[in-house]
């Protein structure tokens, strides 16, 4: 399954899709992660692209690997970080109006992920949508 990647590191986007599999409990704490040529094979990329994405997971502190195991999921502890979360109507700006295709001031909802570990800030995500009920 080819990943969509508007305008980010396809590495980026495969470790996003790979993050929500084990957010969502697709990959559980301790299962191993698919082998690299079947992920090669799925998002039809090469090998240097899903290690790429794997080192990515791992710095997250959502896998480890052990060399002769393998790569698998971790729990998402306080340890690991922990994540905040906040939603708010905004104001589009032209970038957004001109991707959401609505006029620039029209209303979004923007939700920001913010992920710490020891107290500090590690990731920042802020996703934008149309608020319920528009056409």
């Amino acid at each position: 399954m080819p990943t969509p990647h508007y305008g980010q590191p396809r590495y980026r986007a495969i470790a996003h899709e790979l993050r929500q599999r084990i957010e969502d409990g697709e990959i559980p704490p301790g299962t191993l992660l698919p082998a690299e040529s079947a992920l090669t094979s799925e998002f039809r990329v090469s090998r240097g692209t899903i290690r790429q994405s794997i080192a990515a997971l791992r710095d997250a502190g959502l896998v480890a690997t052990e060399h002769g195991r393998g790569t698998y999921a971790v729990a998402f502890t306080p340890t690991a970080g922990q994540a905040q979360t906040e939603e708010r109507e905004v104001a589009a700006d032209a970038a957004l109006a001109i991707l959401f295709k609505i006029d620039v001031g029209a209303t979004l909802i923007e939700r920001e992920v913010i992920v710490r570990r020891s107290g500090r800030a590690q990731e920042v995500v802020r996703t934008y949508r149309l608020p319920d009920g528009t056409p």
